[in-house]
């Protein structure tokens, strides 16, 4: 690294040069301009942090500074990489047309046309297609909204300065409102000095939908139109929105005793809110930019009922007329106004609420027909299309929250309602013998009013208060606006049964078939490597209770199943992991198919790859045939949601690349070769899998390994970073079982173990060669190349091997007191680490770790070096706050440098795990 004077940076960026990984110019550009900032504000800190090798210690009173400096300087480094990347994109498109962008609609469309898709066949997967990006804050983000909004104009900046319009002065003076933004990054600070509140994680959860994803969506739906046109057009094909969107921050409620029924029906109102100021904004413009007159073109008749009705529903017809005169589309949107502020703003006029948002969809239709028929499809296209899109996806609600509570919290409500409703009785204990039978009659008998539940428990009080706030919420405007129960750590169909019982006692199942409105389903949430092997089982027994099949019905027979990849690595390691989601995906949807189900899956991934993090198109065309069928649910966690929706190219980028992936595994999964079923494949993987869970186990039940991951690592101290909302331990407990799995791999990814992406791997490809010799190594080796799940773990597997760091290890390692336990663990996690390169590096058939991925090398050698100083000022920080006593000054002194250290390496590394 070294430093630049600042005019030797303002130049402009060639972007005809750029190439994905090649961000040199815009790297020196922002680069130079934080060492500017850094030589006024800290002057020290350039010879310590540019020209020394890394390894001495930090002086205490630059601590703090040079911390905020490291992990400024990640945050600039992803801003720098997202430009750059969208550009490359642009440039792509540019010389080689929208079919050649891998990823996008017009690559997959072009690819569809050119195999013989027919029409029909795209329209018929088009209509079953629903793909749902779940936001949520778990793990939570670190970033506040404040410094969210300062990343952005510094993006904004770099935008800018890609024209070659500008004059040098006005080049210069970009370049120092870029420097001044970065100098307001520094001044800001990215610590958090207080736990976030759930009510500041919903308004950071909506700051993405309103700067981004509002105005995006409806643009990935449009760029889907245009490639089928492009290649059907003599077939036209109607495309429907398939994105939708839910969220869990404000409903989750699982461990965390801060969401609360109140708090739910607050995040539901803001979400509400923020929908229809979005609708009014976009419905106010609209009636600015329509003012074609009566006079001038001949309007369909059924436009002009449409706007009799919709005058006559505003409460001031009369007065609209007269104010606009003859202008008929834009007396049609004031008054569309009126009906916004009345459903959003009760009392604000006389206008009549919309009943619902498909309501206000028909009326768009309408506009967007009646200017079809005048000869103005560009303006249909342009103005009117989008704004229906976004009526349909984000309606009154913006995005549909779940309901997640934990199984023991469930079925402890059960029995104290049932305490209430039948005094005296025995009842039997959760999931033993009588159980399921007892709630099965329940749920069988008629529904009556409950009686007075006043002494319930806090959380069983909570249980029944927010199925309220549910039922009051599915009788509103928007009864989308509540998405699914999620049930967390669902271990047995009376698990599920009991939570459709407290449904039922709240008034949200009836006892018939007959709903009024979509009924509520619960969407039990697999996690664990035995839970996800019970799956099948589990399903099919359900699936047999008349409650379950009366909610399918109503439901056109489609059933949504969760599935946990963080609890099962921590279960089970990276790779039975993935094998067990792989098979339980498999069995679930074998089930489905001999019951007359549809399944859908959703997928509580993070970022990380031991929590399912993986590129976003690989991982989806890796789904085993069958398992997607054009309906996917994904959670986008944390840091994950602020890299893929800060800005508006990237966010759009993300959405088409979910949603065409989506559609491409629909249209293409049956007939692909790397997913057609291999018994061989399966069989070695099955060997695989389990030889790597019996070495991972090993690890994780070695005497000390709790005591070691305490002192190797910064989990107990991550309690005091300032990260959300969420407890770090479910109930309190501090048993492993207990951990939360993200801490878990946080902690293991700080300390650059990282043995949640790799561990077991080694010594089962190892065992299986000893086995089948020669032979077993042709075999993987074939399969590396023709089986496109066990290629993504090799490649995914080799890059998290690529980022540990065994020295960096020992560091840590020396922390653990007991000599005894520190030699033995650490001497596991070292011989497995060497076992699992040199025999991935055979499979891969590569003579080093990633270099079959030159962009990820050059970017994780670039920030290798400032990663590797700060686990080694961090390994310092926690030997020195430790050995202090609790509340004294020293170690209150180390306490913010020791949180930024985690901070900065989470922002090394690209996630905090």
């Amino acid at each position: 690294m070294h430093s630049l004077a600042l005019d030797k940076v303002t130049q402009p960026v060639k972007v005809e040069d750029l190439k994905e990984g090649d961000f040199t110019e815009v790297f020196e550009l922002l680069f130079g301009l934080m060492v500017d900032v850094i030589r006024t504000r800290q002057p020290a800190l350039t010879g310590i942090l540019f020209k020394d090798s890394g390894t001495a210690p930090i002086p205490p009173d630059l601590r703090v500074p040079a911390l905020q400096m490291t992990g400024m300087w990640f945050q600039l480094l992803s801003i720098a990489e997202e430009n750059v990347a969208m550009r490359a994109r642009r440039h792509l498109e540019s010389v080689g047309g929208p079919d050649n962008v891998l990823g996008s609609f017009s690559n997959v469309i072009a690819e569809a046309a050119a195999a013989g898709a027919t029409a029909e066949e795209i329209r018929a997967a088009l209509v079953e297609t629903e793909v749902v990006p779940t936001i949520t804050a778990h793990p939570t983000e670190a970033k506040r909204v404040t410094v969210l909004e300062i990343h952005r104009r510094i993006y904004r900046g770099l935008v800018e300065l890609e024209s070659t319009r500008w004059t040098p002065r006005e080049r210069e003076q970009l370049t120092r409102t870029l420097r001044s933004e970065i100098d307001l990054l520094w001044m800001t600070g990215e610590l958090r000095l207080e736990k976030p509140t759930v009510e500041q994680e919903v308004a950071w959860g909506l700051h993405f939908f309103q700067e981004n994803i509002y105005d995006q969506t409806p643009l990935v739906v449009e760029h889907l139109a245009s490639a089928l046109r492009r290649h059907y057009p003599e077939q036209p094909v109607a495309v429907p929105p398939i994105l939708r969107f839910s969220t869990w921050i404000g409903g989750d409620r699982d461990g965390n005793p801060f969401v609360t029924a109140e708090i739910t029906r607050k995040a539901l109102a803001e979400y509400r809110q923020a929908a229809i100021e979005r609708l009014l904004k976009r419905v106010e413009q609209t009636a600015r930019t329509l003012s074609i007159s009566a006079n001038t073109v001949q309007v369909p008749d059924d436009f002009q009922r449409a706007l009799a009705d919709v005058l006559a529903a505003s409460g001031r017809g009369d007065e609209i007329v007269e104010r606009n005169p003859g202008e008929i589309f834009r007396q049609f949107f004031t008054a569309v106004r009126d009906r916004l502020v009345a459903t959003g703003f009760a009392g604000r006029n006389s206008a009549r609420p919309y009943n619902s948002a498909t309501e206000l969809t028909r009326q768009l239709l309408a506009v967007e027909r009646a200017l079809i028929a005048i000869n103005a499809p560009d303006l249909a296209a342009q103005r009117l299309r989008p704004l229906r899109w976004e009526t349909e996806i984000f309606g009154f609600r913006t995005a549909a929250l779940d309901v997640r509570q934990n199984s023991t919290v469930v079925n402890r409500t059960v029995r104290e309602v049932w305490a209430k409703l039948y005094p005296g009785q025995d009842l039997p204990e959760p999931n033993r013998h009588g159980w399921q039978a007892m709630i099965a009659r329940e749920l069988a008998k008629p529904f009556q009013s409950l009686p007075n539940l006043d002494g319930l428990s806090t959380d069983s009080a909570e249980m029944m208060a927010v199925l309220e706030v549910i039922r009051e919420t599915r009788a509103g405007p928007d009864p989308k606006a509540i998405g699914a129960l999620i049930l967390s750590m669902t271990t047995s169909a009376a698990d599920v049964l009991a939570l459709y019982l407290l449904a039922k006692y709240a008034g949200l199942i009836p006892d018939e078939d007959g709903y009024d409105l979509m009924p509520l389903m619960v969407v039990p949430l697999f996690e664990t490597i035995e839970d996800l092997q019970r799956a099948e089982g589990i399903m099919n027994e359900l699936f047999e209770q008349s409650v379950v099949r009366r909610t399918m019905r109503a439901r056109d027979h489609l059933q949504e199943i969760m599935l946990g990849y963080s609890d099962s690595n921590k279960d089970g390691g990276f790779l039975c992991s993935s094998w067990e989601l792989v098979k339980a995906q498999k069995r679930l949807v074998e089930v489905g198919r001999k019951k007359g189900v549809r399944i859908v899956f959703f997928h509580g991934r993070g970022g990380s790859v031991s929590r399912g993090g993986a590129p976003t198109g690989r991982a989806i065309a890796a789904q085993p045939v069958g398992t997607v069928n054009g309906r996917l649910r994904i959670t986008e966690q944390g840091e994950v949601v602020s890299s893929k929706f800060a800005n508006r190219g990237t966010t759009f980028y993300q959405l088409e690349l979910l949603a065409a992936s989506v559609v491409a595994h629909t249209l293409k999964s049956t007939k692909e070769a790397q997913l057609r079923p291999n018994a061989e494949h399966d069989e070695a993987l099955e060997a695989l899998a389990g030889l790597s869970l019996a070495s991972y186990r090993k690890l994780i039940e070695q005497p000390g390994l709790i005591d070691y991951f305490n002192a190797a690592s910064p989990v107990e101290e991550l309690a005091l970073l300032k990260l959300g909302s969420r407890p770090a331990r479910r109930f309190g407990a501090r048993a492993l079982a207990d951990l939360r799995a993200i801490p878990w791999v946080f902690a293991w990814s700080q300390n650059r173990h990282l043995l949640t992406g790799w561990y077991g791997l080694g010594t089962a490809i190892e065992s299986f060669l000893k086995i089948r010799g020669d032979e077993g190594l042709t075999l993987l080796k074939q399969m590396f190349e023709t089986s496109r799940f066990f290629r993504l773990i090799i490649d995914e597997t080799e890059k998290t091997l690529f980022i540990a760091d065994m020295e960096i290890a020992a560091a840590y390692a020396s922390l653990v007191p007991d000599e005894e336990v520190r030699r033995r663990i650490l001497g596991m996690v070292e011989a497995e680490y060497n076992r699992t390169v040199e025999n991935l590096l055979k499979i891969a058939g590569a003579k080093e770790l990633a270099v079959r991925f030159p962009a990820f090398h050059r970017r994780i050698e670039h920030v290798r070096p400032l990663i590797d100083r700060s686990n080694r000022w961090q390994v310092e920080l926690l030997a020195e706050f430790r050995a202090n006593p609790e509340n004294s000054e020293a170690r209150q002194h180390n306490l913010v440098p020791l949180l930024m250290s985690m901070n900065c390496i989470a922002g090394g590394l690209g996630w905090t795990g």
